[in-house]
């Protein structure tokens, strides 16, 4: 993963130092490629731990469509509670103590911060116990799951990912296997605008291909988790196409170092990159839509020393 690891060189050798909507201040470049070639390889960072069933659960939740945590926190899988938590909040019915800022405050107040827990806690478990609660504050609104497979034309519904598959299969040659999550219409309804906004598959020599283009990108935090997901995306959709997996290019917009996250990243910089894992996936004659968390794993994963192993290899 060396690709990953000059990007970072690069923004801390050349990028702007800038403010953003955190408040917490980034290094920042804009226009950056990365390529990984899939046959060397699953590109799981081996220089900083990377939740890998944290990054299946999500995937298989997307290509279901969903777009409720409760899918999620059933699969123990926390990464969106947050944004839902911040929707609940705001609303009317929640009727806890003040949240508001909650993610400033909690690294400034403990106090605060063991409020925050316990009121994140209480609202998780009732996502789980109560299914009406979970349809009413549990939603993020029409998030990727929504936009890739149920995307809303005013006349009618477009499952994108249902019609890349179809076209891959029968016009490999088309430059028009594309999906794309900036829907403008509805970004406002979103708990979170797309961040990995529009992929496109291309064909070649029996291979499946994908270039996602990417407006905003958390190095440190979010960048090896789209690595890897999307790597996983074009083995499962190549996988459902008779196809072997070929590239990921990954194209970013704003790459950006937080401020707070330099010296995890110049640990990493000092790490030597491993040999890559393989990626397996039990697909037992199923669609990958049909899918669940247990039927993907790798094997061969030797991270750096200092790192624990990925959640559930």
């Amino acid at each position: 993963m060396k690709q990953y690891l000059n990007l970072c060189e690069h923004i801390l050798e050349t990028g702007t130092k800038k403010g953003d909507r955190t408040g917490t201040g980034t290094y920042s470049v804009f226009g950056y490629q990365m390529r990984f070639d899939l046959a060397h390889g699953f590109p799981l960072l081996t220089t900083k731990r990377t939740a890998f069933r944290l990054i299946v659960s999500e995937l298989l939740w997307f290509l279901k469509g969903d777009t409720n945590i409760r899918t999620l926190i059933q699969e123990r899988n926390g990464i969106w509670d947050e944004w839902a938590f911040e929707r609940y909040v705001k609303s009317e019915a929640y009727t806890g103590p003040d949240m508001t800022n909650f993610g400033h405050r909690v690294l400034e107040d403990e106090q605060f911060a063991e409020v925050y827990q316990a009121e994140l806690a209480a609202f998780k478990e009732k996502i789980l116990a109560d299914e009406t609660f979970a349809q009413n504050h549990g939603d993020l609104g029409p998030v990727y799951g929504k936009q890739w497979r149920a995307w809303d034309s005013g006349t009618g519904v477009i499952d994108q990912l249902a019609q890349v598959i179809e076209s891959i299969k029968t016009n490999p040659d088309s430059r028009r296997h594309i999906v794309t999550a900036w829907n403008p219409a509805e970004v406002d309804e979103m708990a979170l605008p797309p961040c990995h906004l529009m992929f496109q598959f291309y064909v070649a020599d029996g291979k499946l291909s994908c270039q996602l283009y990417q407006r905003s990108a958390d190095v440190f935090l979010g960048v090896p988790f789209n690595i890897a997901s999307y790597a996983l995306l074009i083995h499962l959709i190549a996988h459902e196409c008779g196809l072997e997996a070929g590239e990921f290019i990954h194209t970013l917009g704003d790459a950006h170092i937080y401020q707070n996250h330099i010296n995890q990243v110049t640990e990493q910089l000092s790490r030597e990159p491993k040999n890559l894992p393989t990626l397996k996936v039990n697909y037992d004659g199923r669609s990958i839509f049909d899918l669940h968390t247990e039927d993907i794993t790798i094997e061969g994963y030797d991270p750096h020393p200092r790192i624990k192993a990925p959640i559930a290899v």
